[in-house]
């Protein structure tokens, strides 16, 4: 790149405006590039102000540009997301950085293990009592919605302590995907982005897979199916099932569901299925909570499903040609209603 660099800290703590400078100048074009770099021991996402790269040309009609950067010990993927977002560089302690000065250098470089330990976060969004609050969050019923902690604690099930959704919320606060408005409510920022970040810690492992084989026909067995909307227990068609009634995309011949240990006797009775080690046409997901079945589609003639925010968790993880068809979930059922309902995705 060449040119003559300069670096000094900021000499005004009254009047600060930045930490570090840093100033150089492109041989060619004699453009002055100054990096105003912002040290911070601990960025919050929450906290990220919005600044704007500034150009303006000098007297000698060569250009000057004002980057900001963030500079931090630890740069989370979520921190280095909304930094490229609104306009900012970074760089950590690790030597990963992204640095940018359009038209002029660019230099990114990822990947090296963090020199410093990283805060944990407030929340565990793989538990399954954060996820009834983000399933409170984020079904296509909720777009929109403007919440309290008191009233989001309501619309949890099974519930969930105040305690709880108030760790699950400030955390998600503070990486910005909830906004607070001027009335103290607050309400998803970016659903597409929130709900990716939840299937990242999703455990879909924890819920228990079976597999049994009926000898039903497929229409037979979807009719006995729908008298398991009343069983003692919860059933639902899952995963691929569930997404050939929401969006039909990938064609298998096995059949998807949720059933709950108190419906499992009774869902074998009526589907005559047996227990088997390979070759099953029916794969049985037995759930580690009940939450999976909160908010499910349900329609007369057939049984339910669930939700489509948790059909697309469940697609997502369980391989094969599950992650295509999580995609039509959330082309078709889930980025429309978000849309639709001002939120940024």
């Amino acid at each position: 790149m060449g040119g003559e660099v300069k670096v000094w800290r900021n000499p005004a703590a009254s009047d600060k405006a930045f930490d570090i400078m840093g100033e150089l100048r492109l041989p060619r074009s004699g453009d002055k590039i100054e990096l105003w770099v912002e040290c911070k021991n601990l960025p919050r996402p929450s906290q990220f102000p919005f600044v704007s790269l500034r150009n303006r040309f000098l007297e000698d009609g060569s250009r000057e540009t004002r980057v900001p950067v963030l500079a931090a010990p630890y740069i989370s993927p979520r921190m280095a997301e909304l930094c490229e977002e609104h306009g900012w560089s970074w760089y950590d302690l690790a030597g990963n950085c992204r640095l940018v000065v359009p038209g002029a250098v660019y230099i990114e470089r990822t990947g090296n293990k963090p020199v410093h330990t990283r805060p944990k976060p407030k929340a565990n969004l793989g538990t399954a009592a954060s996820a009834r609050v983000l399933l409170a969050l984020l079904a296509p019923q909720n777009a929109g919605a403007k919440w309290t902690q008191t009233s989001l604690q309501k619309y949890c099930e099974p519930g969930v302590s105040i305690g709880l959704v108030n760790k699950v919320v400030t955390h998600l606060r503070e990486e910005a995907w909830l906004e607070t408005l001027d009335d103290g409510t607050f309400r998803v920022k970016d659903a597409v982005g929130l709900m990716e970040t939840w299937g990242n810690a999703y455990r879909f492992d924890r819920h228990q897979k079976l597999g049994y084989f009926t000898l039903l026909k497929p229409q037979e067995l979807h009719r006995r199916l729908i008298s398991l909307n009343d069983a003692q227990g919860e059933v639902d068609y899952a995963a691929f099932s569930a997404a050939d009634f929401q969006a039909p995309c990938v064609r298998q011949n096995k059949t998807w569901l949720y059933v709950s240990d108190a419906a499992l006797d009774e869902f074998i009775e009526v589907t005559e299925a047996k227990r088997v080690a390979s070759g099953e046409n029916l794969v049985v997901l037995i759930p580690d909570d009940a939450g999976v079945f909160y908010m499910g589609n349900h329609s007369d003639g057939r049984l339910g499903c669930t939700n489509p925010v948790i059909t697309w968790l469940d697609l997502l993880h369980v391989g094969g040609r599950g992650a295509e068809a999580a995609e039509a979930i959330m082309n078709q059922c889930l980025k429309p209603v978000w849309e639709g309902e001002g939120n940024h995705v």
